[in-house]
């Protein structure tokens, strides 16, 4: 499909935004390639639970109406064949839901996912539509805005970010992900040969990049790279091409990253994976005590020199700069209510998975306030909660489960 036979519904921002190739490259290879399945997606991903990232970003929550769900307005931009948006359905009930891509064969994979797992019995609304991320000005504004693997694809990333800051809320986020040149080295290797050898983004081009790792020797780096990290992601053949065979994709560090960030006048809130961007997950002693002397940005260049693994950044964005609330007051914290995070598994009891499936062990006082905050009327102080604990135990323990993201304060 050449330039002039773009989907005419699809509009001169379409072409801009991804090439026809692009389109046609997820018409052939459905992405992502997830099973199919009835009922819920399993588990949660809290990066799409709008309340739990508020929470992250905020330092807590707005009041809920009358104990009703918040009715979050969601764009799920560039949703691929549906997996994010069938966990953006049922991780936020009575949300609104709009669900766009450009690719028809994807979202027709989308659309059968959503039927069978029943998504759209959990929110207010759900819509899935073929447009580009440059046309979206009927779609109106969003609390928060999803687009996960979707701007490094397009000609011009810069156009599809600013469209997006377009569509969210004043007081809105966007979550990002976007390749890290760093952990791709290998990737970009792969498919530079490829593309000497001629392998299009087609089934024949699958068929020779799986001939191609078959055939390199067994201690070759790249081989090595690709079955020791990558094998079991791209045992889908849609991911395989994804990852391989794409025709258009940009990479980043973080200079070029923040610098993208800011031309489109938006602010960073954070890294969605915060963890991959402390220092002490790679260091110690006195190299540690040096790196936590630096500035947050300059810890996070660090890591990124030392852990050539890196293959992406996913990050929260939004209009204005946020400080996330500390929750340093006693009265005030006695003060507020608040609500247990839904993104858990083992609730309740005092061995849990949290937010990242980290396994953790709270005590029995912990469990007891969580708990009590959920048996409580709508908006009940922490300090009136009927709990036996005086109110420097009830600090404690809030504090603690605060931390460990099980707590979210609604803010005053």
């Amino acid at each position: 499909m050449d330039q002039d036979q773009a989907p005419p519904e699809l509009g001169h921002a379409a072409r801009d935004a991804a090439t026809p190739a692009v389109s046609a490259f997820y018409d052939r290879f459905p992405y992502p390639g997830d099973p199919l399945q009835d009922g819920p997606p399993p588990g949660y991903n809290w990066r799409w639970c709008v309340d739990s990232v508020v929470a992250v970003v905020r330092g807590g929550l707005p009041p809920r109406l009358g104990g009703r769900p918040r009715p979050w307005r969601i764009l799920d931009a560039g949703c691929g064949t549906g997996v994010s948006t069938d966990y953006l359905c049922h991780l936020n009930p009575g949300a609104d839901v709009v669900a766009v891509d450009i690719s028809s064969g994807a979202l027709d994979v989308a659309s059968e996912r959503l039927r069978r797992s029943g998504a759209a019995g959990k929110v207010r609304s759900l819509e899935v539509k073929q447009c580009s991320l440059l046309n979206l000005e009927e779609t109106g504004n969003f609390d928060y805005i999803n687009s996960v693997g979707v701007l490094h694809h397009l000609d011009r990333p810069e156009q599809g970010l600013k469209a997006l800051a377009e569509r969210l809320a004043p007081h809105g986020l966007l979550h990002l992900f976007l390749y890290a040149i760093g952990g791709r080295w290998e990737i970009h290797r792969v498919q530079k040969a490829l593309a000497l050898l001629q392998a299009g983004p087609c089934g024949e081009g699958l068929r020779l990049g799986r001939a191609l790792f078959h055939d390199l020797p067994a201690h070759n780096r790249l081989r090595l790279h690709h079955e020791n990290r990558w094998a079991l992601d791209t045992a889908a053949d849609s991911n395989f091409a994804d990852m391989y065979l794409h025709p258009q994709e940009t990479s980043y560090n973080l200079t070029s990253l923040f610098a993208f960030v800011q031309q489109c006048g938006l602010h960073f809130c954070g890294f969605s994976n915060p963890a991959q961007w402390d220092p002490a997950r790679l260091l110690q002693g006195e190299l540690l005590e040096r790196a936590q002397a630096l500035s947050k940005p300059q810890q996070w260049e660090l890591v990124e020199s030392l852990d050539p693994d890196i293959s992406h950044f996913e990050f929260f964005l939004g209009m204005e700069p946020t400080r996330a609330h500390t929750w340093g007051n006693d009265n005030e914290l006695l003060a507020a209510a608040g609500e247990r995070n839904r993104c858990l598994w083992g609730w309740p009891g005092t061995a849990l998975l949290g937010p990242d499936l980290e396994p953790l062990d709270i005590e029995p006082g912990d469990l007891a306030l969580l708990q009590s905050l959920e048996a409580a009327p709508e908006g009940m102080a922490l300090a009136a909660l009927p709990l036996a604990m005086d109110q420097q135990e009830r600090l404690l323990r809030a504090r603690r489960l605060i931390d460990l993201r099980l707590l979210q304060p609604l803010l005053p």
